[in-house]
């Protein structure tokens, strides 16, 4: 009989680089877009501001991204080589280790010693990746796909509220943008919690949440300042 299983694991690498992305760039251009309304700029003003804020988080995003999973790509080719040298001078040991791991998880001696000397006969260097170091190919850092994920959803986050400023009244700026934008952080936490097999109400809330409070604060700050003025 066979069985199916769906498992999300496989998501975390894009998902994470992906949520974050369009969360920001929702959060960071709507708050930047209230704030300068705040101060009673008018609509070219925060056009500019809009679309400086897209351009500038999007380019962000990608070399965050990019720089900080090649530091962790980096670590994890250093430890394979690392774990590479060590099988070739010291496979008895390495073979011990990797029977220790087995006993560990519940797998008695025996068993264990025959486990891990199968695998290591298979493909040494993938086990003790996998099973000594935590790395796998599901799992294993991109940087490029990480980049890429961040700055493309990060600039489609930023564009929902640069189309509302397009589309709403100056009289009807600060509320509906502020609504809709809240709005649309709910809707990615659902999309992201559905992607990755979460629990949906904690995840929207989460995002609006934080959404709201960013918002908040930045659209006070530009209230602030154009009383000042």
């Amino acid at each position: 009989m066979r069985h199916s299983e769906r498992h999300r694991t496989h998501r975390t690498g894009w998902l994470r680089a992906a949520v974050l992305g369009a969360n920001d760039g929702i959060v960071s251009t709507a708050s930047l877009v209230l704030g300068i309304a705040a101060t009673g700029a008018g609509t070219k003003a925060i056009l500019v501001t809009g679309v400086a804020s897209l351009v500038a988080g999007a380019m962000s995003m990608a070399a965050g991204e990019y720089v900080s999973v090649s530091s962790q790509a980096d670590t994890e080719s250093a430890d394979l080589t690392r774990e590479k040298a060590e099988l070739a001078e010291n496979p008895r040991q390495e073979h011990a280790e990797l029977m220790a791991i087995y006993v560990k998880r519940g797998l008695d001696e025996t068993l264990a010693s025959t486990v891990a000397a199968k695998l290591m006969a298979h493909d040494a260097l993938t086990a003790h990746a996998r099973d000594e170091l935590g790395i796998s190919d599901t799992l294993a850092a991109k940087p490029v796909q990480a980049a890429l994920a961040s700055a493309g959803t990060f600039a489609a986050g930023a564009l929902l509220p640069l189309l509302m400023v397009l589309l709403l009244p100056a009289s009807a700026l600060m509320w509906g943008l502020a609504g809709s934008s809240l709005f649309f952080l709910a809707l990615l936490g659902l999309i992201a919690a559905r992607a990755g097999g979460a629990p949906l109400l904690v995840s929207a809330t989460r995002v609006t949440f934080w959404g709201a409070l960013a918002m908040g604060l930045t659209a006070g700050v530009g209230a602030l300042f154009g009383v000042a003025a």
